[in-house]
C-alpha cells in the first residue's frame, strides 16, 4: 500500500493536467462546431454524426491509433512530433469528449423557449445581447449537463493511456492487472473514480448556479476545481526539471516491470532524473526507442529477429546485434545473460496423462486440447513457425493476459499455454516445458538496447555497462516469481532491488 500511495500524486497530478488539457481542448474545438450547427442547421446531422463515429471506436483502440498517425506525420513532416507520452493521448481524449460537449450545446440552444427570445426581440437586444442574456442561461443547464458527461468520460478514458507511454493512474491498474497486485488496482481505481465524481460534483455547483443566477454556487464550483488543479500541480513538482529525464522503457508483462525499474535505478544514480513509461505493446516499444521517445528498453533476440527484421532463420547473436545496428542505428549495448523464449507449457499430470514430452507429442492430441495464449502470440511469426513445423491444430484457443493464462492452465480452461522459459510460475506450478525438437522457436537473449540518439552518449551507456551478462536465468526467475507469486508478493521495485544485489 504505502509503495502504490508514495507514486500518487505523481500520477494523479499527471492525470489532472491529462484530462484538464483534454476537455479544454475539446471545449474550444466544439465552440466553432457549434456556431456552424446554429447557423446552419443541414451541417448538425454530418458534425454530429461524425462525433457518435468517434464514440464507436474503443478508447482504448483509439489511444493506439494516434500512435502510427503521428508516426506517419514525422515521417511525412520531418518534424520533430511527439509519438509517444501526453500528445496521443490528449488528442484521442479530446476527440472521445466531443459528443457530449456538441450534443448538450445544440439540444439546449435550440431548445431556448421561443417566446423568451420573442420578447428579447420586442426589447430591442441585438443578436449577441440576446444570446448572453437570455439563450445562454436558458440553455447553461442542458449545457453542463453535457460537459460534465464529457470530463467524467474523459477523466475514466485516461487510465486507458497508459499503452500509448502516458503517465495516469491507469499505470496502477495496467502494473497490478498484469502482476495481480490488487492493492495497487485498486488504488488506481478508487484515485480515477474519487476525481471524477469530485469533479462531476464541482461542475453540478456550477451548473446549479447557472440555473438560479447564484454568483456563489458558480464561484464555489470554479474554486474548487482550481483548488484540483492547484493540488495536482503541488502534487506533482517534483516531476519536471530543467535536465531532460533518461526515458526507460518496458513492455506489458512482469519481468519487463521488473527490468525497467531495475534500469531506472542504475541511471537514477547518475543524478539525471529518470522517467519509467511501462505497458507498452511489443511493437510500439521498440519503435519508440527507434524514435527516440525512450531511451533504453530491454528486448529479446527472438522477436528482434522475426518481429523487427522478419528474418525467417536464426542468426547467432553477434550477427543478430550488427544486423539490428546496420539497418536501425538503434544501440546494444550487450545480453543481460539469461534467455526468455516463448515455450508451450502443460500442467504435469495432464502432459503425463497424454504421453506428450515434445511439440512433436502435441501435434497429435492438440485437436483435443484447448490453447491458452497471450494477447500477441497468435498474431507473431514464432507461432507460424511452430504450426508450420509440427501441423499443430488446437481444438479451441483463447486470448489472455500473460498473468491469468497460468490461471486458466490451473482451472482447467486451458489445456496448454504459451508460456516464458524465465517465468518462476513454471517450476513452482509443476508445469512441463514442451522440447521443440525442430528447433522452430528461435533463441530470445534478452538484449539491452538504446536509442539511435543515445548509443554514443558515453556516460549514459557507461552506466548501463554494469547489467550486461549480470542476470542469470536463474535469479530472473526467483524475481519474476517475488511478483506472480500468491503469497508474500513484491512489488516490481522490490523485486528489482533484490535482484539489483550483488
Amino acid at each position: 500500500m504505502n509503495a502504490a500511495l508514495a507514486l500518487l500524486p505523481g500520477r494523479l497530478a499527471a492525470h489532472v493536467g491529462l484530462s484538464a488539457a483534454a476537455l479544454g481542448l475539446a471545449l474550444l474545438i466544439s465552440l466553432p462546431l457549434v456556431a456552424l450547427m446554429l447557423a446552419r442547421a443541414r451541417s448538425r446531422g454530418p458534425v454530429l454524426g461524425a462525433a457518435s463515429l468517434i464514440q464507436t471506436i474503443p478508447a482504448l483502440a483509439l489511444l493506439a491509433l494516434f500512435y502510427p498517425l503521428l508516426l506517419a506525420l514525422r515521417a511525412a513532416s520531418g518534424l520533430d512530433v511527439p509519438v509517444l507520452g501526453f500528445l496521443p493521448a490528449l488528442l484521442a481524449l479530446t476527440l472521445y469528449a466531443l459528443l457530449p460537449i456538441l450534443r448538450g450545446a445544440v439540444t439546449g440552444l435550440t431548445g431556448v423557449d421561443a417566446d423568451a427570445v420573442e420578447a428579447a426581440e420586442a426589447l430591442g437586444m441585438t443578436r449577441l445581447q440576446r444570446l448572453t442574456r437570455v439563450e445562454l442561461p436558458l440553455a447553461a443547464p442542458v449545457i453542463m449537463a453535457g460537459v460534465r458527461t464529457a470530463a467524467v468520460w474523459t477523466i475514466g478514458a485516461a487510465t486507458l493511456a497508459t499503452p500509448v507511454g502516458a503517465t495516469s493512474l491507469g499505470d496502477f491498474i495496467f502494473s497490478g492487472l498484469q502482476t495481480e497486485d490488487w492493492v495497487a488496482v485498486a488504488v488506481g481505481c478508487v484515485a480515477a473514480a474519487g476525481l471524477a465524481l469530485a469533479v462531476d460534483g464541482l461542475l453540478a455547483l456550477i451548473e446549479g448556479g447557472l440555473a438560479r443566477l447564484s454568483r456563489g454556487r458558480i464561484l464555489a464550483g470554479v474554486a474548487g476545481l482550481v483548488v484540483i488543479g492547484a493540488l495536482a500541480m503541488w502534487g506533482g513538482r517534483g516531476a519536471g526539471g530543467a535536465e531532460r529525464a533518461f526515458v526507460v522503457g518496458a513492455k506489458n508483462f512482469s519481468e519487463q516491470f521488473i527490468l525497467g525499474e531495475l534500469i531506472a535505478t542504475r541511471l537514477r544514480a547518475t543524478g539525471r532524473p529518470v522517467e519509467l513509461r511501462s505497458g507498452l505493446g511489443s511493437a510500439v516499444a521498440f519503435r519508440a526507442l527507434h524514435a527516440g521517445d525512450i531511451d533504453v528498453y530491454v528486448d529479446y533476440a527472438g522477436t528482434l529477429a522475426t518481429t523487427v527484421l522478419k528474418r525467417d532463420d536464426h542468426p547467432s547473436l553477434p550477427a543478430l546485434t550488427a544486423d539490428l545496428e546496420r539497418r536501425t542505428k538503434v544501440g546494444v549495448v550487450g545480453p543481460l545473460g539469461f534467455e526468455n523464449a516463448y515455450v508451450l507449457a502443460m500442467r504435469g499430470d495432464e502432459a503425463r496423462r497424454l504421453g506428450v514430452k515434445s511439440i512433436a507429442d502435441l501435434a497429435r492430441v492438440a485437436g483435443r486440447l484447448t490453447l491458452g495464449a497471450d494477447l500477441e502470440f497468435q498474431t507473431r511469426p514464432e507461432w507460424r513457425a511452430i504450426v508450420a513445423a509440427y501441423g499443430l491444430r488446437f481444438g479451441h484457443a483463447k486470448s489472455y493476459e500473460p498473468t491469468f493464462m497460468y490461471r486458466a492452465l490451473g482451472s482447467g480452461a486451458a489445456d496448454v499455454i504459451s508460456a516464458f522459459s524465465s517465468d518462476g510460475r513454471i517450476a513452482a506450478q509443476g508445469l512441463v516445458v514442451l522440447s521443440d525438437p525442430k528447433h522452430a522457436i528461435p533463441a530470445y537473449d534478452a538484449l539491452l538496447l538504446v536509442s539511435p540518439q543515445r548509443r554514443e552518449d558515453t556516460a549514459f551507456v557507461a552506466a548501463l555497462k554494469p547489467l550486461v551478462r549480470s542476470i542469470s536465468v536463474e535469479r530472473m526467475r526467483a524475481a519474476n516469481l517475488m511478483v506472480d507469486r500468491d503469497t508474500d508478493k513484491r512489488s516490481a521495485a522490490e523485486a528489482a532491488a533484490w535482484l539489483g544485489k550483488p
